[in-house]
């Protein structure tokens, strides 16, 4: 009985990675003479590091920690060295995203973001003479911003903006760089693997496209106001769309990060209840997370239509709960993307709704069987919600300061970087893993 178990659940597990299918993962398992042959086996069906002892055997072979999965999915080759070296390239790259986002908003709240007038994919260095500065003063000046805006500027203003968009396009392309040499080092040392290669290639894909998209959102609002009296800004679509890309690669690196940290689904030795309880709790988590980003990007509309200036008040909007003229444009659809009234009321709407979802995410935990990490992160997003709401009050009372625009930026991300870990966290497990928790639950009880 024991025997036809074990040959059951090897024959699975070994016929997903044999090219020749059941019948040479039958041979690989009992072929060989004896021990030693049973021993490979038993140091490659059990996952690195998840026992903490070994209590079973496995033809007298302790299932130690020092083995790697059949359902563990490496995405690094070259052992512990290369998955170090990997893990902690891509979390600098996913800090450097999140401080490039953070400068953004930064970047937007000072109303730097138009200052310069022209774009090179590559770049190109800053003025260094008093004549160089005058010239790109002189382009500025011709700006729609300038006349509506800023006329009057001294020189000195004009500097301080201008560094400010000069440092966030160049810290997108030193990221740039940062990225793709040392990917091209790992690709040549073997230590990427080709499902991480294709993911990465995206990612390196989606950056470079993420400067065009920046300069796609500038060359908006370097055109003349629709409006006569309006002032000069970005297209709200297009700032949503520049944010929402950035929130997407992010998302990317960070994942990934954490799958080549961490690259086993949750341990076969985990009990059932533990695993029907992340079953769970996935099902929670992952659309309050799809709530979380859909939240921020309507604080993207909200920034593109400066509806933090208006309505400043809470809980209500003015004296009215739900204000007036909330449906005023035509078509209707438009009001949801530029109308004042409309765009802040909707973050209002969905920031509570966030809050709410979070707390019952919360509830709904407790008593439940979870990994520590899972619990930790749980009490982390509710904590980051309370202050994130609390940050976006103190924001419009106080007519969004600089400093309280990008704190409240920054705590979007913030939350949704605990969001992203703890759907990762719970990711559901391969289906080799499950085969072999089932095989460790029936040898313990035999």
């Amino acid at each position: 009985m024991l025997r036809r178990l074990i040959k059951n659940a090897v024959d699975r597990n070994l016929a997903r990675r044999s090219p020749l299918g059941t019948g040479a993962g039958y041979a690989a398992f009992h072929g060989g003479n004896g021990l030693s042959q049973h021993k490979g086996l038993a140091e490659r069906i059990v996952p690195h590091g998840v026992l903490p002892r070994a209590p079973y055997k496995l033809f007298g072979c302790p299932l130690s920690t020092g083995a790697v999965s059949l359902g563990t999915k490496e995405l690094v080759s070259g052992g512990n060295v290369a998955q170090k070296a990997v893990s902690r390239w891509l979390y600098v790259c996913s800090g450097w995203v999140f401080g490039m986002v953070v400068l953004g908003g930064m970047t937007r709240l000072t109303r730097s973001g138009l200052s310069m007038t022209d774009w090179k994919f590559t770049g190109s260095l800053p003025p260094l003479s008093a004549e160089e500065w005058e010239k790109e003063f002189d382009k500025y000046r011709q700006s729609p911003e300038y006349r509506t805006v800023n006329k009057g500027m001294s020189l000195d203003e004009f500097k301080f903006i201008y560094w400010m968009e000069y440092a966030h396009r160049m810290s997108g392309r030193a990221l740039g760089v940062v990225f793709a040499l040392p990917f091209g080092y790992f690709l040549v040392k073997g230590y990427i693997t080709r499902e991480l290669g294709a993911r990465l290639g995206v990612l390196l894909a989606m950056g470079a496209g993420q400067g065009l998209v920046g300069w796609w959102m500038v060359k908006s609002g370097l055109e003349e106001p629709a409006t006569e009296g309006g002032h000069a800004r970005v297209s709200p679509y297009r700032l949503a769309t520049h944010l929402a890309s950035a929130f997407v690669i992010y998302s990317g690196l960070l994942w990934t990060a954490l799958s080549v940290a961490s690259p086993s689904p949750p341990s076969p030795h985990l009990p059932q209840v533990v695993l029907q309880s992340m079953a769970r709790m996935r099902r929670l988590v992952l659309p309050v997370s799809g709530l979380v980003g859909l939240t921020a990007l309507s604080g993207a509309f909200v920034a593109g239509n400066d509806a933090g200036r208006a309505f400043n008040t809470f809980p209500k909007m003015g004296d009215d709960w739900i204000p007036e003229g909330i449906l005023a444009l035509q078509p209707t659809i438009k009001n949801f993307f530029e109308n004042t009234a409309t765009v802040q009321f909707n973050h209002r709407v969905l920031a509570t709704t966030t809050l709410l979802s979070i707390g019952a995410v919360w509830l709904a935990s407790r008593g439940l069987a979870l990994p520590g990490p899972a619990s930790k992160l749980i009490t982390g997003a509710v904590h980051m919600t309370l202050l994130q709401v609390s940050l976006g009050v103190y924001a419009l009372l106080s007519y969004v300061p600089v400093h309280a625009g990008v704190a409240h930026q920054a705590g979007a991300l913030t939350l949704f970087t605990i969001m992203v870990a703890l759907a990762h966290t719970l990711r559901r497990p391969f289906r080799g893993v499950t085969e072999t928790t089932r095989l460790m639950n029936r040898l313990g009880q035999i």
